[in-house]
């Protein structure tokens, strides 16, 4: 006791500075013992940076060689920042909200066939703010395992009681959803496509369920808005429940624009009371006129024609089609989210490095964005690629693929690299 009293004593004569400067020095040891055991692991994630703008093909800083860059969307950008400025410089409710945003709000529930709709600064948020504000210490929120991080994160914050039930697993929802009986209100929420496998949530089935046992349906379609579904506007299209999903989250980063952006669409009192508390809509700045302007000129192009989706659907079966041909493993079905599975973090690197000295963008995903054994490369089909870029990636996926041993090798059929833009 008194060892411990004359050391802390020591300690408060130590000079200024003394303690935080070697507090410092073990967070930098035990971080670099960290970072080395993930490059060890083969999963170090490299950010490429792209010199260009968003499309079809790029220039990434170092090689040489959607919607987002449809010129209409664009024109309408600039028009918006022409029109209402860079920024609102504050939150919604003080001096934030102008005529485009109610526009988009009003055309985002018209595009979803729901009543209302909120603008957030990404769906991240749209999650963070949805289950805190709905759901109570009374209720019950039952979640599909693989659901996206930002579903995970906004979950953790509400106060209702957590279920987990198996990745598509329909038997272990039902007995989840019997167990949770006990509750006032019952959500279960669900990724529509997700985005690491590329699979589709059975939404029929979970809808046939939500209404046996009372509960509503929330599904986030960052990965399908824009893009799934005869018109475009999603899973629920896709799989005939429009009118059963009670609530969805979607994003304007993605199909929609792709810069940023996302928002809430369901039921009027829903939307009312997110305004009231959703703390990610009440406490950030409004979204950027040149991003609702993009975003609501997407949306235009959507519900005027139906052939990007019908470009999209072809463009995805084509790549999937040869490359399975080829020999890959492709996870998922019929989602432009094409992962070619290769199971091995440093063969996944490895690989995706190989593709961009041959001009083609497609990033590795190893643990912990996919469990261990996982490994991907995943591949991202857009409305904009042509059939000759999609004929060209699976070429330059099949040099790499003999090279590093994913696929056999046939002999002299190695190339060197192009040295082109990357797709």
């Amino acid at each position: 006791m008194w060892a411990g009293r004359i050391l802390c004593a020591a300690l408060s004569r130590a000079p200024r500075g003394c303690r935080p400067q070697s507090a410092l020095a073990q967070l930098r040891g035990i971080l670099e013992e960290e970072l080395e055991g993930i490059r060890e692991a083969g999963t170090w994630k490299s950010e490429r940076v792209i010199t260009s703008r968003q499309g079809p093909r790029i220039h990434v800083d170092g090689v040489s060689g959607g919607l987002s860059s449809h010129p209409e969307v664009i024109q309408a950008g600039l028009q918006a920042l022409e029109e209402f400025g860079a920024g609102l410089s504050s939150v919604r409710f003080i001096c934030g909200t102008q005529s485009i945003h109610k526009e988009l709000e009003a055309k985002i529930a018209r595009f979803h066939q729901r009543e209302d709709a909120i603008l957030y600064p990404s769906c991240f948020d749209a999650n963070a703010g949805l289950f805190e504000a709905l759901l109570t210490p009374e209720d019950a929120v039952l979640s599909d395992e693989l659901n996206h991080a930002s579903i995970i994160d906004g979950i953790r914050l509400c106060k209702a009681h957590k279920y987990r039930y198996r990745h598509l697993d329909m038997a272990d929802l039902e007995a989840k959803l019997q167990e949770a009986q006990k509750h006032r209100l019952r959500l279960v929420a669900t990724d529509g496509a997700f985005s690491m496998d590329g699979d589709i949530a059975p939404l029929q089935d979970i809808c046939r369920l939500a209404s046996q046992y009372g509960a509503l349906v929330f599904v986030d379609d960052c990965h399908a808005t824009g893009f799934l579904g005869a018109t475009g506007r999603g899973t629920d299209e896709l799989l005939g429940v429009m009118d059963q999903v009670a609530i969805i989250n979607s994003t304007l980063g993605k199909a929609l624009g792709g810069a940023s952006g996302g928002y809430t669409t369901g039921p009027g009192s829903l939307v009312s009371l997110l305004r009231q508390r959703a703390r990610p809509y009440l406490f950030s700045n409004s979204l950027p006129p040149a991003v609702v302007g993009c975003a609501s000129k997407a949306l235009d192009l959507l519900m005027e024609s139906n052939a990007i989706i019908q470009s999209m659907a072809a463009k995805t079966q084509r790549f999937r089609r040869k490359m399975e041909a080829a020999g890959f493993t492709i996870s998922g079905a019929n989602h432009p989210i094409c992962p070619v599975m290769l199971g091995d973090a440093r063969l996944a690197s490895c690989m995706a490095e190989d593709m961009l000295k041959r001009g083609i963008f497609v990033i590795g995903f190893s643990y912990p964005v996919v469990p261990k054994g996982k490994a991907r490369i995943r591949v991202q089909i857009s409305a904009v690629h042509s059939e000759e870029d999609i004929d060209r990636c699976v070429e330059a996926f099949v040099e790499v693929g003999r090279l590093h041993g994913a696929l056999p090798r046939v002999p002299g059929s190695d190339k060197p690299p192009r040295d082109k833009g990357a797709l």
